[in-house]
């Protein structure tokens, strides 16, 4: 049967909880996602603009910011939205597109992690064949390979998820994903085995194994850091850092994420809220933060951005003004 055509809908019951908490949290999600929005607009165009950033290590992080856009906005307005109207109702085709969109969203986000965890290896292990290593052909094929790849998969699983029979239409967050669409199932039969055991070699290929690799390209790094000369170790340690702080707090907001996922029934609804925001509200605000505090290259890019004639004759004629 084909229960949207018979106007089915689904409910986001995690907001019958907030009560008179919704005002604060909308404020708190608006001031973060603007934020975000802005700085990343700000890093992607100094990106753009100076062809002295047109590397490797700034093409990933452009990519990473734009999949971290593409993220938060698929859920941060619709739950501003509904904070504001109170309409907590979702059409099953909705909830699955805004599961496609999370999914995609931490699965490209984790195979862009890789790709800039392997930027890294060959920039400190192989530094003189660098250009060779990491040429044009083959920075486009990563990021081809980076993004269409979960893409396909994670639609995949989305269809498989189509196609299963709901007796249950309440969903306990504050968004769609899979996992909570899938728990809506009737039963346990051939069909949701199927969807669930994909999923798991999704979440295997594109979560899992990712992690691995990372940790693996670190812990090598890191063995060649306490052997080389102070020099060297801060260089490394520079050229690293911020790629680790983003690694580590979408790995530890996605583990949480999941095993919420399993245990819901059992959490209070302040949990979800914190997870979802930790989980793709945060990240993206932390890419343009961390890699402008702690890149010297896009600090003095924006640096040249302020002296350009234009800019300088705004800034002076606001300092007249005032």
């Amino acid at each position: 049967m084909n229960q949207s055509s018979n106007g089915v809908t689904l409910v986001l019951m995690s907001y019958n909880y907030m009560g008179s908490v919704k005002s604060v949290l909308f404020i708190v999600i608006f001031l973060v996602y603007v934020a975000s929005l802005i700085a990343n607009v700000v890093v992607m165009s100094l990106i753009y603009l100076d062809t002295t950033l047109h590397k490797p290590m700034f093409l990933f992080l452009f990519s990473l910011i734009v999949n971290g856009l593409i993220g938060s906005t698929a859920v941060w307005p619709n739950v501003m939205i509904i904070l504001l109207t109170d309409d907590n109702k979702t059409s099953i085709e909705g909830c699955l597109i805004q599961a496609f969109l999370m999914i995609t969203y931490g699965a490209c986000n984790f195979s862009m992690l890789t790709v800039m965890a392997y930027d890294r290896f060959v920039s400190i292990f192989k530094p003189l064949q660098y250009h060779v290593i990491m040429n044009p052909q083959k920075v486009t094929k990563l990021l081809f390979v980076a993004h269409f790849l979960p893409a396909v998969f994670i639609l995949g699983q989305i269809c498989l998820s189509s196609q299963i029979t709901l007796c249950k239409y309440t969903v306990h967050r504050i968004f769609c994903d899979n996992l909570s669409f899938y728990s809506l199932s009737c039963n346990d039969s051939f069909q949701n085995q199927i969807s669930n055991l994909y999923g798991l070699c999704v979440f295997i290929v594109f979560g899992v194994l990712p992690l691995f690799l990372i940790i693996l390209s670190y812990f090598k790094i890191i063995m060649l850091i306490l052997k080389a000369t102070r020099t060297a170790r801060q260089k490394a340690f520079e050229t690293c850092t911020p790629h680790l702080i983003i690694f580590i707090n979408f790995s530890l907001a996605s583990f949480f994420s999941v095993i919420y996922n399993r245990v819901s029934p059992d959490l209070p609804p302040e949990i979800n809220i914190i997870l979802s925001i930790n989980y793709n509200l945060i990240p993206p605000l932390l890419h343009p933060i961390i890699y402008g505090i702690k890149n010297q290259e896009i600090k003095q890019s924006l640096a040249k951005i302020k002296r350009m004639p234009v800019v300088s004759i705004r800034l002076t004629a606001r300092k007249s003004a005032k």
